[in-house]
């Protein structure tokens, strides 16, 4: 019997991952929010901010996802860059915080799929809920199969995502106005205190639309040449959505007043209506939840990776070690998280889910994983690591900086969430290591 992964991912496949991973139902929900709390044209730093956020922390994931090549990703970073005495719980730490915010990162695309599907449907709250519940499930159903099956659709929905934004991006440059939201980029901007808030804010939400650049990490056992396709996958995937982000946001820019912008629940698709009629706009509608629907494929199939390979190492609950006998990928982790998903995607409203992913992560993953880079260097030596950002440690201690700004903007209600989730965390921890269920060996 095979009880190991195979690396059967390619860089056009790990690529394909991580951006149809990043783009999803996020910039299309977000746009107008994020115009909204920036107010005035300039909205578009906000995308440019997360665009360097994303660079950086990347840095980061690429020089241990290209040392420690291995599924569950952050869970292998924190354990080895903590070590032996605190590597563990670390590590048990992020794969808890996994448990429940992975489950509300595919809740959050499956609920803006709903929410987006009304432009046709006009569903009532309970429906609304039922088909955000039913593409968890369709999601689930499809990725219970061969990595290599799954690599074949990733870059056929990655084709989608990019056919997708190409023809939005085009309308805008066809229309002859690309370029006027650029001119009157700094129309009313004043540089003061109530900007830098506003920006915080509204990083929140576009940084959201970035999440996803990392996801080959948490396949790394399934990469081909991972030392070079890991940090390749990672920078072409954030350089191709920033561009596609940025071309996106000027293009609407230049067609619709910023008033319905910021108005529009549907603003991507009121804008290919305006440019070329009803049709079209139903028609972009489609293919926008063909992306929602990639994300969501995208997101889980990299987040059951990650009970599975702490459980395979010992450090979590046995349950979550297992193989599927025939199609070799982890069933129980990806039922398991697809189910707690489900009743997530029932329960919760897409803004309180986008806030508390961030503020749930950020401690832990983000943070947690860069100090974590400090101390592996510092025991291993630079000559451990096949990728060496450049002017290390310099985008690791700005990616620290932007990650705790990023966090006081969630606010205080999901800061608290964040560290209550933590905090039972440990609970659960030393009661698992008291019980000796954690360390055992089969």
């Amino acid at each position: 019997m095979n009880t190991k992964l195979e690396r059967k991912l390619s860089l056009l496949h790990a690529t394909a991952i991580n951006m149809i991973d990043m783009v999803g139902i996020g910039p299309f929900v977000v746009l107008s929010v994020v115009a909204q709390i920036m107010g005035g044209p300039y909205f578009l730093y906000a995308w440019i901010a997360g665009a360097f956020l994303s660079y950086v922390d990347a840095m980061v994931w690429s020089q241990l996802g290209a040392a420690l090549p291995k599924a569950g990703g952050s869970f292998h970073f924190l354990k080895e860059g903590y070590g032996e005495k605190w590597g563990k719980m670390m590590s048990f730490l992020f794969v808890w915080q996994t448990m429940i915010q992975a489950p509300l990162v595919i809740a959050s695309a499956a609920i803006g799929f709903s929410k987006y599907a009304n432009y046709f449907f006009h569903f009532t709250a309970l429906q609304e809920k039922a088909v955000s519940g039913a593409v968890v499930i369709l999601v689930i159903s499809l990725l219970y199969r061969k990595i290599e099956s799954i690599g074949k659709i990733s870059v056929f929905l990655w084709v989608g995502v990019l056919t997708t934004m190409l023809w939005i991006i085009f309308g805008g440059i066809a229309n002859g106005h690309f370029l006027e939201p650029i001119r009157h980029i700094h129309d009313g901007f004043e540089m003061k205190h109530g900007f830098a808030a506003a920006l915080g804010f509204a990083s929140v939400k576009t940084i959201y639309s970035y999440l996803g650049y990392y996801n080959v990490c948490h396949l790394g056992g399934e990469i081909k040449n991972p030392s070079k396709n890991i940090p390749k996958s990672m920078f072409i995937s954030i350089t191709g959505i920033a561009v596609l982000y940025l071309a996106m946001n000027i293009s609407v820019a230049s067609v619709l007043p910023f008033q319905t912008i910021v108005e529009s629940k549907y603003v991507v698709s009121a804008y290919i209506q305006a440019l070329y009629g009803t049709n079209a706009g139903a028609l972009v509608t489609i293919l926008i939840l063909l992306v929602a629907f990639a994300s969501l494929f995208a997101a889980t199939l990299g987040y059951s990776r990650i009970p599975y390979a702490a459980a395979k190492d010992h450090s979590f609950f046995p349950y979550f070690a297992e193989l599927h006998p025939k199609l070799h990928f982890p069933h129980r982790s990806l039922l398991v998280l697809g189910g707690i998903a489900f009743v997530f995607s029932l329960l919760f409203r897409l803004k309180e889910v986008i806030d508390a992913i961030l503020a749930m992560r950020i401690l832990i993953q983000f943070i947690g994983q860069a100090i974590g880079l400090l101390l592996l260097v510092k025991r291993k030596g630079k000559s451990f690591f096949p990728w060496k950002m450049p002017l290390y440690p310099l985008p690791l201690l700005m990616a620290i900086a932007i990650w705790i700004g990023i966090f006081i903007s969630t606010g205080q209600k999901m800061m608290m969430g964040g560290l209550i989730v933590i905090s039972l965390g440990l609970i659960v921890f030393y009661w698992a290591n008291k019980m000796q269920w954690l360390g055992k060996k089969e």
